[in-house]
């Protein structure tokens, strides 16, 4: 049995038939770096070797949610300074997510409370994925002049018609209803159930124990909205995208272009075509390449900095995109994310 390391930020344990993976940096709302990635990595490869381990379950310390994604001001510290931590972190991080996606074993995530961009990454390309009322998943990056990446464009190109561009161009949060609809998880289970769930899965089968917990997810609000959003979203462009929302009439249409135009004008362009070009490319490790590439090619761009300096480090949430219109980037610029990576890629292909 594995010993629990307190001062770690990812603990790990074995119990009965199971083998745990906490996070464990609650005052960062368990925000990735890359030795925790690696951590996660060391993990699973101890516990897909050991024969008595039959299920993996995922979990985040404290009380507000599992991850809230990489550690952007590390990140945005890296680009400050020239540096190129980042690909590395990125590089391990995606590899990361193409492990989880074909473990061997059920890995059941415990999606409860935040659950953004690269906790999306270490939860929803499991094989079991568990809501709360409390979940809100998300990935915000066009926010923060980023693109979604850690597979989520790989997750929300599969979504139900065009409610993943949606979400990949507001970068919303959704609850728990919304996240089952569009792909992003498997089961709810109420925020109270979970201690019995997660001590069930040590000593029972998985589909046993969820079928003791499991529950009807509260009513979300996505599909109430897919008019709009599969006749809006299905243009070409960004800025036809904004002009239809804002035609549309409905209130929550014109709501979601003016929360659109808040947001990095090169991540949103960039961020249409990665998704439009991962449903073309399909499996998820060509996919996990492309966003390779665009994000060290955005990594080197003024709006990733100014946006995390915005929306996390001084809060003003005034950021000033550069360009700062759709119509000043060009179809040139957005192609230029899209070049090879500047090491040869992550390999998984």
């Amino acid at each position: 049995m594995a010993v629990e390391d307190t001062e770690s930020a990812v603990l790990t344990r074995v119990t009965g038939r199971a083998g745990y993976i906490t996070l464990n940096r609650p005052a960062a709302l368990n925000a990735l770096t890359r030795p925790m990635v690696r951590a996660v990595a060391d993990a699973l490869d101890r516990f897909e070797a050991d024969p008595g381990v039959a299920v993996v379950v995922l979990t985040g310390a404290g009380e507000r949610g599992l991850c809230a994604g990489g550690d952007i001001r590390a990140i945005r510290a890296d680009a400050l300074a020239g540096g190129r931590e980042s690909f590395a972190f990125w590089r391990d991080e995606y590899r990361l997510n193409a492990r989880i996606a074909r473990f061997g074993k059920p890995y059941a995530a415990v999606m409860d409370g935040i659950v953004m961009g690269g906790g999306v990454g270490v939860s929803a390309h499991g094989s079991v994925r568990i809501v709360t009322e409390r979940s809100r998943v998300a990935m915000p990056e066009t926010g923060i002049g980023f693109v979604p990446d850690v597979g989520g464009t790989h997750l929300l190109a599969r979504a139900p018609g065009e409610t993943g561009t949606h979400l990949a161009l507001t970068g919303l949060a959704v609850g728990a209803a919304d996240a089952l609809l569009c792909g992003l998880a498997d089961h709810f289970v109420d925020s109270g159930a979970l201690p019995g769930l997660v001590a069930g899965l040590a000593g029972g089968e998985v589909a046993e124990v969820l079928g003791r917990y499991a529950a009807t997810a509260p009513a979300g609000e996505l599909a109430g909205h897919r008019e709009w959003i599969d006749s809006c979203y299905a243009a070409d462009t960004v800025e036809e995208i904004v002009g239809r929302l804002l035609a549309h009439g409905d209130p929550a249409a014109k709501e979601a272009a003016e929360t659109v135009l808040t947001r990095s004008p090169t991540s949103l362009k960039v961020t249409l075509a990665a998704l439009r070009r991962a449903r073309v490319l399909g499996a998820l490790e060509p996919v996990l390449e492309q966003e390779y590439r665009v994000s060290c090619a955005v990594f080197t761009r003024p709006d990733l900095v100014e946006g995390v300096r915005a929306q996390v480090v001084e809060k003003d949430r005034a950021p000033r995109w550069s360009p700062g219109s759709l119509a000043e980037v060009t179809a040139a610029e957005v192609e230029r994310c899209f070049a090879e990576a500047p090491d040869g890629g992550l390999g998984l292909v």
